[in-house]
């Protein structure tokens, strides 16, 4: 387990340079979640580290595999400066933990909810998870492990959140594409919706 978030520390490290903050967060009966804090100029990525120690598995499944499964990490990236986001850093590891905590496999077009504001004022309690491989790359693990994916957050409002469970997550990303939507703005309001 400490081998593969050393490796996965390691392509964070390099995809986006030396964080200048990081958080840990235990949660009853779970394995200890880190997030890690980069500046970008103007923007600020979160990224989670210890979700990827194990694997996710199907919490209907007879028998858990500790080796083979999905593996991934979060990475949230909002504009820096227009509120204090780095409150978000409990609901990320909240959401890092929901695989131990709740079963659940975590995969791009999925939701994840909160139940409360990201970050104080925040129109947004929950998130849709894109398609990785554009910030950071795919880790590859030796055999028979999956890679360590590592899974942009895009912050969803209440009306986005209710709209993707209708409509599907390509139409609420379609929608934010033909409407110039700024998914870092941390203060957005809703796309206009149908």
């Amino acid at each position: 387990m400490g081998e593969i978030l050393a490796l996965v520390e390691a392509r964070l490290l390099t995809a986006l340079g030396e964080p200048d903050a990081r958080a840990a967060v235990t949660f009853l009966g779970t394995d200890r979640i880190e997030v890690l804090r980069f500046v970008d100029g103007d923007v600020v990525r979160y990224a989670t580290l210890g979700m990827s120690a194990q694997p996710m598995a199907d919490p209907t499944a007879a028998l858990v595999d500790p080796v083979k499964g999905p593996r991934a990490e979060l990475v949230l990236s909002v504009r820096a400066g227009l509120t204090d986001t780095d409150k978000v850093l409990r609901p990320l590891a909240v959401l890092a933990a929901s695989p131990q905590v709740e079963g659940v496999i975590v995969a791009p077009g999925g939701s994840l909810d909160v139940g409360e504001p990201l970050w104080p004022g925040a129109p947004f309690s929950s998130v849709l998870v894109a398609e990785p491989g554009g910030l950071v790359e795919d880790l590859e693990l030796d055999e028979p492990m999956d890679p360590v994916r590592f899974l942009p957050l895009l912050p969803m409002t209440h009306n986005e959140a209710a709209w993707k469970r209708v409509r599907g997550a390509q139409e609420l990303q379609e929608r934010w594409l033909s409407n110039g939507t700024d998914l870092r703005d941390p203060l957005r309001g809703s796309v206009p919706l149908d």
